[in-house]
């Protein structure tokens, strides 16, 4: 039951409780703001606002003995929360290490202190010199796979190209009559080998040279100073040729797997020079210039003849010795009978 009560003037110059709700809070006047300049006696909180805008039962503790929040103030509740630090009294997602270090020492750091723990974090010079190490070591190794991607590969393919680009120019010069038989300049094609065990078709040039000749996939003729050797239509004599076993085109490779008897043939623009082959030195120096000597030592031959002998380096991948496979002339063909029955499939 509500009573009527007398006009009270509070802090508010004069104004009654009542132009502030109409009635009291739990039968204690409202008070004004706290001021906390003043150490005076005052009157506890008044209670705070429920949910829906009713206010707290008269009868009501106005403030939590415990905790000195408003009981059952939602706002006073989320206000003891942030005082607490967070919702669920957790540490607040803004606050970063640094700063927490600095609320733990009651002050921020300076800018000495702060330069230290820069330096701190920067990387010692072992870290530093063993991340630059381990650079050189990634980019060399890469530089190594693309000269080895280069070698195996990418010469083989431009040599292919070279010496495929050179085998249709002379068919095309023989069919044309250009192509005539003489004496040829260093660098340059005038026959086609033909292995076909091993499926070689490459074009002959004049010259052992590796960046004119064999560097470009073809077969190189020794043909010049000391080294010179006799052309196939000679009547005796050693036809002796180079090319590379890995690499640039690497005509060579297999010419390890030849058995005797198997055909080596020479096409020129006249005629077909045909071959069998017949004896190998698996190894040899490659200052052994006797291998391509009219009667070449080594081969088995005895006497002056019409011979081939093919030269290349081993092992595989080095150029430390030389394998030599020799072969003898067996038919010599015009080009007017057609072609040899070993080069017919």
């Amino acid at each position: 039951m509500t009573a009527l009560r007398p006009e009270r003037e509070d802090s508010y110059g004069g104004a009654s409780y009542e132009s502030y709700g109409g009635e009291a809070y739990g039968g204690a006047p409202y008070q004004a703001p706290i001021d906390e300049e003043t150490v005076a006696l005052r009157l506890p909180e008044p209670p705070a606002r429920m949910a829906g805008g009713h206010r707290a039962a008269s009868g009501a503790s106005p403030a939590s003995p415990a905790t000195g929040t408003l009981a059952g103030g939602r706002a006073a509740r989320r206000k003891a929360a942030r005082r607490r630090g967070g919702r669920h009294g957790g540490v607040p997602e803004n606050l970063s290490a640094d700063a927490g270090e600095e609320g733990r020492s009651g002050s921020p750091m300076s800018r000495v202190e702060a330069r230290r723990q820069a330096r701190a974090r920067k990387p010692g010079a072992a870290v530093v010199a063993s991340r630059a190490i381990g650079e050189v070591f990634i980019t060399t190794g890469v530089l190594m796979l693309l000269f080895v991607t280069y070698q195996l590969w990418w010469t083989n393919v431009r040599a292919h190209a070279q010496a495929d680009k050179e085998t249709s120019s002379l068919q095309n010069d023989w069919a044309s009559g250009k192509g005539a038989p003489g004496v040829f300049q260093p660098g340059q094609g005038f026959a086609i080998l033909h292995i076909p065990k091993l499926d070689v078709v490459v074009p002959i040039a004049e010259g052992v040279s590796n960046k004119k000749v064999l560097d470009r996939g073809m077969v190189g003729h020794y043909g010049e100073g000391a080294l010179k050797t006799a052309m196939p239509d000679a009547k005796t004599g050693n036809f002796s040729l180079a090319g590379h076993r890995n690499t640039h085109g690497e005509p060579f490779r297999y010419i390890n797997k030849l058995k005797a008897g198997d055909a080596i043939v020479v096409e020129t623009q006249d005629e077909y020079f045909v071959y069998k082959m017949a004896s190998m030195l698996p190894v040899t120096a490659p200052s052994n210039t006797s291998v391509i000597e009219p009667v070449p030592k080594g081969s088995g031959f005895t006497v002056p003849g019409r011979y081939i002998t093919l030269t290349t380096c081993t092992p595989e991948f080095t150029s430390k010795y030389r394998l030599i496979v020799w072969g003898k002339m067996v038919e010599e063909r015009p080009r007017s009978k057609g072609k040899p029955d070993e080069l017919v499939e």
